[in-house]
């Protein structure tokens, strides 16, 4: 059966002289999984996360929690406008000859303005329970997600936005300008099954 989905999706992705798809959602949603699955597909990936990583770096700052990792990501905002993670990582695309992209990590509103100046952009916003989010926090074993239930719960809030600045993560706001939703409460395949039904609708608009 996969295979049967990795097939008719390689079949459609070939149709595609420019896509350009950006993830949203929370933590451990599924963001991951459905970046591997697209870039199965020839999709090249990269992630707003990349350019916070980054800034880290420069300052020496390494093994960052996921909470020294929203300070970051905001304090970049709060420097350059709320759109210049997006702003970043559109240049980065532009200045390669590849096509088709994944970009993740998208948690801004005006990070998805900014990214709608690339041709034939699509988000998609993936969201998930909280108790199965959690589940998968606590099961993936990254040093960034090591807390206690209490402390992941109220990272996933500020994720959202609640009591975040304009400028800040807006992750809520963001899955309402998504031009796709994907409930992932479910199995690794029927995710991916999701995943090509989008890229079956987009071929359409894509066509016409």
């Amino acid at each position: 059966m996969e295979r049967k989905i990795l097939r008719t999706a390689r079949s459609r992705q070939k149709e595609f002289r420019h896509l350009h798809i950006g993830l949203t959602g929370s933590m451990a949603s599924g963001k991951g999984e459905l970046a591997r699955f697209l870039k199965g597909l020839n999709f090249s990936y990269i992630s707003l996360s990349d350019m916070v990583r980054e800034a880290a770096s420069q300052k020496g700052q390494k093994n960052i929690s996921r909470q020294n990792m929203q300070n970051i990501g905001n304090k970049l905002r709060q420097q350059g406008g709320p759109g210049i993670l997006a702003k970043q990582v559109r240049e980065k695309i532009n200045s390669t000859k590849k096509k088709t992209w994944i970009i993740d990590g998208i948690r801004n509103p005006e990070e998805v303005i900014e990214l709608k100046k690339l041709t034939h952009f699509y988000l998609i916003g993936v969201k998930s329970d909280l108790e199965v989010l959690l589940k998968r926090l606590n099961s993936r074993n990254r040093e960034t997600d090591q807390a206690q239930p209490s402390e992941l719960k109220q990272v996933l809030r500020r994720e959202w936005g609640n009591g975040e600045p304009t400028g800040g993560q807006q992750v809520g706001r963001c899955m309402e300008l998504a031009d796709f939703t994907i409930e992932n409460n479910g199995t690794l395949m029927e995710l991916k099954k999701k995943c090509q039904k989008i890229l079956s609708l987009i071929e359409d608009k894509y066509v016409r």
